[in-house]
């Protein structure tokens, strides 16, 4: 990431651990730059230190080590309100005896703000939500995605130069929560603010963000744009959280250049990539995306091609999931568009299938988790 220049940056982490009880590190040694008007989400399963990290940017929790800086400043010893930055939770921390109008002032007011400035600002930031007419109600008046959205407004209504959404959109149903992404990311093209959000939903992060960092035991195991982290995963632990993959265990045969030839218990050999492998003889985890695999007469022209059983079709309406046994593993999936799937194809054919060496990932060994 050389090529930043450090006026991009808006908040570094520098060294940073967290430990509640001296011994377990929640968060290992974080080094971490956020870049100015970025959309940042930190992703991971729950206890992989990610809100951690939210929280000690917020200013909730003290870092244990090292340090953190927004706009080049210290914050270790700045208190949350001081800190410039919006807040936005999963359960609103709306003020029940206030109306929205006034839950969009508070902040404002605080802030020594004069009352026709406040007034004018909460139009702005209600109009912005497209919440004007909602200016007298009390939030338990308010359904839950409108709620939301005052809480938005209320986390963007002073301008700050970063806000910190930890899960907001967890509390709401499939459809909403799909509206409320791209709600959220339309309002941070339009604002070009910095936003830190907190999710452990992959789908979401690869919708609304410009670069994710994937959290894992502490530490980022990736940062990268929803699309590279999706592609080119560095990690077993990546390729598996990110979306659906076909994880083969095996041996390294040989190493030459970028790619590599591992054999699999059973003996069949299979042309990867290598991305993250040891010596030959080492142990070797192959990961393949459902969608990437070539079924019957497209599977000729493929570097890597076997025969697979049909085992059972999986209806998902715009694609089916094909599972089939490969190579003596019985759960190996393949994602086929309606459009492209055989209608002849049954329940214990037997077929060529294949897929081509840039397609497969030869990755660190599957750890015992």
């Amino acid at each position: 990431m050389g090529d930043t220049s450090s006026s991009d940056i808006l908040v570094s982490f520098r060294g940073v651990q967290k430990s509640y009880d001296g011994e377990n590190l929640i968060v290992k040694d974080l080094n971490l730059d956020i870049r100015k008007g970025e959309f940042l989400t930190l992703l991971g399963p729950s206890g992989s230190g990610k809100t951690t990290s939210l929280m000690m940017l917020a200013g909730f929790e003290t870092p244990t080590a090292g340090e953190i800086t927004l706009a080049g400043k210290r914050l270790n010893n700045v208190p949350p309100h001081k800190r410039d930055i919006g807040m936005v939770f999963q359960n609103y921390a709306l003020f029940p005896h206030m109306t929205v109008a006034e839950n969009l002032a508070f902040p404002l007011s605080v802030r020594g703000m004069n009352k026709a400035d406040v007034g004018e600002k909460v139009k702005r930031s209600l109009s912005m939500v497209q919440l004007d007419a909602f200016a007298g109600r009390y939030p338990a008046q308010l359904s839950g995605g409108q709620q939301q959205r005052v809480a938005l407004a209320r986390a963007l209504v002073f301008e700050p130069q970063l806000v910190l959404m930890d899960e907001p959109l967890g509390a709401l149903d499939k459809q909403l929560r799909e509206h409320m992404q791209m709600e959220i990311k339309h309002i941070h093209q339009r604002l070009g603010v910095t936003v830190v959000y907190v999710t452990h939903d992959q789908s979401e992060a690869l919708t609304m963000s410009d670069r994710v960092a994937v959290f894992h035991q502490g530490e980022i195991q990736q940062i990268a744009p929803p699309r590279e982290l999706y592609e080119a995963p560095r990690n077993t632990f990546v390729a598996q959280f990110i979306g659906e993959n076909n994880r083969f265990a095996g041996e390294l045969v040989e190493h030459t250049g970028d790619t590599c030839t591992v054999q699999l218990a059973r003996g069949e050999k299979i042309q990867a990539l290598a991305v993250n492998v040891g010596q030959p003889g080492d142990a070797v985890s192959l990961s393949i995306r459902p969608e990437r695999i070539r079924l019957n007469n497209a599977a000729e022209g493929c570097d890597n091609r076997f025969s697979g059983r049909v085992s059972e079709f999986i209806y998902l309406g715009d694609h089916v999931r094909v599972r089939l046994e490969v190579c003596g593993k019985t759960d190996f999936f393949v994602k086929q568009p309606i459009a492209e799937l055989d209608p002849g194809l049954a329940v214990g054919d037997v077929i060529p299938l294949g897929w081509q060496v840039e397609h497969v990932r030869a990755l660190d060994p599957q750890s015992a988790e």
